[in-house]
């Protein structure tokens, strides 16, 4: 019998009954599998996950069935699913209910009614277990973003679940701990058996992992296979989902071009790093290896003033803390993409906070366009000049639905003439205004107009936001973790409306922790250490230099290709060196 049972499950909301969010979903989930979920932003993956834990089911239209252990889920009692399913959500932050460390460990074995003893024990267990001793007693808000969801990892495993299911866990944090975190995921699978089912857009360190993967379109459950199966579908189908394959398999499809992959030889297929340098070696042993052709680094024009100037700048949250920004210093020319990249808490969204005076700096200069900062009215600097995506895009929501959100943002004039025509003829009779319409589309969201921002997927609502941003028309675009929730088809879609704007001369001042978009789209990539930026390149030179802080195409290749970052490159320089 199977751990987790779900059968034709399908579910609508309430204000769209007519789209179908789940349909006719059915996954068997045996006891201790590590379950992979992927798809599209919108594909159905957080509904279903938040159907497996009734506390977290949505209001909406729904049929068929999910049992644990062969027991319909909405029959087993609150107290028992609060012990037996653990949850861990994207936001961090989201799901921290206390002030200390120490408290969160035990609020959940406080709520279960558990005795002092028992509470002290296992209390005791998930700090050695997690590594927090040294800093089980400090607040939380002192914390970082890796941190605080190890610590609610840790919270939720003291009560000592059976399934534990994440929700993009990682979307908010750096490389390292991503994949620090991922790592302990896949130990607390393999020593205490626990059934894991995760949705995660970063598939490198998971897919691997996997016992099963389940791919949802429009849905639906298009496949569910074991890792190296569901490559191979993917690829057989040209299903744009083998685009959120891990570089070593879309590497090894494009070498390929899959004349190798009967299902016999699929055990040649890797899946890691690892296995993907291997196999790269295997196939050059004894060959020799083209140079590549030097290209001529560019020299910056120093003449042309910067959009953004930051000059030894000094900032604190308070008086008795200590500095964050620690003499940041910074030219962003224009019209180009300036990725910065580091840790958590190391001042990347706070530098972006000053540039957009969310935050004043004590100390150092900060130029727009050659002119200082405070110079600038807030009418003109947010209107056609700087404009900001911040991390969290629910915080730009006020609407009911998201038409009116983009409506929002037109000008005083057309907005006025926008509420007299919905006033004359209702808001379904008024057509979209065209400039509107035209971000929509290029943001994918048409089809999103009448929804509830709040009833979007975390993906869906990063681009609402971002089109919301884009209708400012700004000539300076700041965007912190912009791909956060986006699946990879859209981050192409996303690249093209960058390139659009820079192309235009927009400027764009991009913080992420997505080093294989910063590789692949930006211009110039920094990293953000201690305060300050302590080195800038292109992306080729920079990533091509470091060890963990690059891509899994470089890491898989670079004992054979110099400076080669992307799958793209390392599949060119594999079929130059192959044919030559």
């Amino acid at each position: 019998m199977a751990h987790i049972q779900i059968k034709d499950l399908t579910f609508a909301y309430p204000t769209n009954e007519d789209r179908l969010v789940l349909d006719h979903v059915s996954v068997d989930i045996p006891q201790g599998q590590y379950v992979t979920l992927c798809g599209k932003s919108g594909s159905g993956k957080s509904t279903l996950l938040n159907q497996l834990k009734t506390v977290l089911t949505p209001n909406g239209k729904r049929s068929g069935e999910i049992l644990l252990d062969g027991v319909p889920l909405d029959q087993v009692d609150l107290r028992t699913q609060a012990a037996l399913i653990g949850y861990v959500m994207q936001d961090p932050d989201s799901q921290i209910v206390t002030d200390k460390v120490w408290h969160e460990l035990a609020f959940g074995l406080e709520n279960l009614g558990f005795d002092q003893r028992t509470m002290r024990t296992r209390v005791a267990e998930m700090a050695s277990y997690f590594g927090i001793q040294g800093w089980f007693h400090k607040d939380v808000d002192e914390l970082s973003g890796g941190q605080k969801q190890l610590l609610n990892l840790a919270s939720i495993m003291a009560m000592q679940p059976s399934v534990l299911i994440l929700d993009e866990p990682t979307s908010q944090l750096d490389p390292i701990a991503a994949s620090d975190f991922l790592n302990t995921v896949r130990k607390i699978n393999l020593e205490l058996g626990t059934t894991i089912i995760i949705t995660e857009h970063r598939l490198e360190d998971i897919f691997h992992a996997s016992d099963k993967v389940v791919v949802m379109e429009k849905g639906r459950v298009i496949v569910q296979d074991s890792p190296k199966a569901v490559g191979k579908y993917l690829k057989e189908q040209s299903s744009e989902m083998f685009a959120a394959m891990p570089a070593p398999v879309r590497i090894y499809y494009g070498v390929t071009k899959g004349k190798d992959a009967d299902t016999e030889d699929l055990s040649k297929v890797p899946l890691t790093v690892r296995e993907g340098r291997t196999w790269l070696s295997e196939l050059f042993d004894g060959k020799k290896i083209l140079p590549e052709k030097e290209t001529k680094e560019q020299e910056p024009d120093t003449k042309e003033t910067p959009a953004i100037k930051l000059k030894d700048v000094w900032f604190k949250y308070d008086r008795d803390l200590p500095d964050i920004l620690k003499g940041t210093t910074v030219d962003v020319p224009k019209g180009k993409i300036f990725a910065l990249v580091g840790g958590n808490g190391t001042g990347k969204s706070t530098t972006l906070k000053a540039i957009c005076r969310i935050v004043k700096p004590y100390r150092g200069k900060l130029l727009i366009d050659g002119k200082k900062l405070d110079s600038y009215k807030s009418a003109d600097l947010f209107r056609g000049k700087l404009a900001m995506l911040p991390q969290d895009p629910k915080s730009l929501f006020v609407k009911t639905i998201v038409r009116e959100e983009l409506e929002e943002m037109l000008g005083v004039k057309e907005a006025a003439k926008y509420e007299k025509a919905v006033e004359l003829n209702g808001s379904e009779n008024v057509p979209l205004d065209p400039k509107i319409e035209r971000i929509a589309k290029e943001c994918d969201i048409l089809h999103l107009l009448t929804t509830h921002p709040f009833d979007l997927s975390g993906g869906e609502q990063q681009r609402t936001a971002l089109a919301k941003v884009l209708l400012t028309e700004p000539e300076i675009l700041l965007l912190d973790e912009p791909t956060k929730g986006i699946d990879n088809f859209f981050k192409l879609q996303f690249a093209s409306i960058l390139k659009r704007l820079t192309d235009n001369g927009v400027t764009i001042l991009m913080v992420s922790h997505d080093v294989e978009f910063c590789a692949r789209y930006a211009d110039l990539v920094g990293m953000f250490f201690d305060g300050d930026i302590i080195t800038t390149n292109t992306p080729d030179k920079f990533f091509g230099q470091n060890s963990f802080y690059t891509t899994a195409a470089n890491r898989m290749s670079r004992h054979l290709f110099k400076n080669a970052i992307t799958d793209e490159d390392v599949i060119r320089r594999c079929l130059e060196n192959l044919n030559a």
